[in-house]
């Protein structure tokens, strides 16, 4: 991978739960890290027929590996794209070089609104 193909800032974040002074339970957002991303958006290449286990997979994000942090599941990717949930994350080839990152786009949850009959 080279680093001309890597134009995407992201953000690599943890998403952790705190209670309140009151008990009530809070989600907070960590930053990891940030760094420059290879993007790869879905489309009906050979490589996304490949992932079909990955049916609702919108997006691939490649990027250099990170000494001591561990891409899992449970952490999101922000880009200029949107925000993205980690569904499967891969150190590619176990050289410790990059890390593949599957990914499926979480829309906002929109507010339901009064409406008539």
């Amino acid at each position: 991978m080279s680093i001309g193909k890597m134009t995407t800032r992201i953000d690599l974040i943890k998403t952790t739960q705190t209670k309140d002074y009151q008990g009530f339970p809070t989600m907070h957002d960590e930053s990891v890290a940030s760094q420059q991303a290879y993007f790869e958006p879905k489309n009906s290449t050979e490589k996304w027929s490949n992932l079909a286990v990955f049916a609702e997979a919108n997006a691939i994000f490649r990027f250099r590996y990170i000494p001591g942090v561990a891409v899992t599941a449970d952490m999101v990717i922000v880009s200029d794209t949107g925000r993205y949930r980690i569904i499967s994350a891969e150190d590619v080839r176990g050289r410790h070089m990059y890390w593949e990152c599957i990914c499926q786009k979480s829309a906002p949850s929109k507010a339901e609104g009064g409406g008539g009959m």
